[in-house]
């Protein structure tokens, strides 16, 4: 599939989203939203994937919105949302990316701001170049943080941090992102997308798509959870499920033949009858009628 905005490429298994408006610094419009909800509708679709990298072409990762409007850029903005869109389009993004059945590595190539770099927060694992601009500048365009980061990014680097750069909105470097656990690693220019396939290349090699699509829920949708317990109900309707599972046989049988796992399950046909276990609650057997 062609996108106008969107660079999208599949190879051994791993999935390229390069985001392609470098002469606005790949801010984004309404062509690139839509190309990025399409993008993972495909990534989700395709069992030949099993990863997916988002990056950005030319010199920046992500300037945030389109502010060609200037000062009227949000002018309407409320009477759109009374048509056919949900919210704000960045809380609609990142809700996609939470949706995703496919674990997403973020590659920031250069600066990131605004909706730039809210989105991102849904990813799983996000890397970054040396010395990259980041900020969260929304307090100081007279707005709020939006792409549903009032949850995510406490959660990831605590309400004191999160509140910091919120408040202040000023514009940090990739290094106090490190320091602070947004990103997880920082890398040469030309280092950086080999180390995000390295990464996703290890996804790929060890892990079950099934098991990882899985993880990838039980871990987030865990964060919302106020006692153990859900965890515990979760965990032990995947054992009852994954245990006796195709996968689960060919992990055990790799494993003393000493070779990397061959998973024969795919994510479009083998999930488990309890997934997706959050749009009923999970009851133990004394609690049902």
């Amino acid at each position: 599939m062609e996108f106008e905005s969107l660079i999208y490429e599949v190879k051994d298994h791993i999935c390229t989203m390069t985001m392609n408006r470098p002469d606005s610094l790949n801010a984004f419009g309404g062509t690139l939203m839509r190309d990025m909800f399409q993008a993972f509708d495909l990534s989700d679709a395709d069992d030949d994937i099993r990863a997916v990298i988002i990056t950005g072409a030319g010199r920046a990762f992500c300037a945030g919105a389109d502010l060609a409007k200037g000062s009227d850029t949000w002018e309407g903005h409320e009477d759109s949302l009374k048509g056919t869109q949900k919210g704000d389009g960045g809380g609609e993004l990142s809700r996609r990316i939470h949706r995703s059945l496919k674990p997403v590595i973020v590659a920031f190539n250069g600066p990131a701001v605004g909706l730039g770099l809210t989105f991102t927060l849904a990813c799983d694992i996000r890397i970054a170049v040396k010395n990259a601009k980041m900020g969260f500048v929304f307090s100081g365009r007279g707005i709020i943080p939006e792409g549903c980061s009032s949850w995510f990014l406490p959660r990831i680097v605590g309400i004191s941090k999160a509140l910091e750069w919120c408040y202040t909105a000023r514009v940090f470097r990739s290094e106090e992102a490190l320091e602070a656990g947004m990103v997880s690693s920082l890398h040469e220019p030309d280092e950086l997308m080999p180390a995000a396939i390295k990464l996703a290349t290890e996804i790929v090699e060890n892990g079950s798509p099934v098991s990882n699509a899985l993880i990838r829920h039980m871990m987030w949708r865990m964060l919302g959870e106020d006692d153990p317990i859900a965890g515990h109900r979760v965990d032990t309707l995947g054992i009852n499920a994954r245990g006796t599972s195709a996968d689960a046989k060919e992990g055990i049988t790799a494993f003393f033949e000493k070779r990397k796992p061959n998973f024969p399950e795919k994510v479009s046909k083998d999930m488990p009858d309890y997934f997706p276990w959050w749009e009923e609650p999970v009851l133990w057997p004394e609690q049902k009628d």
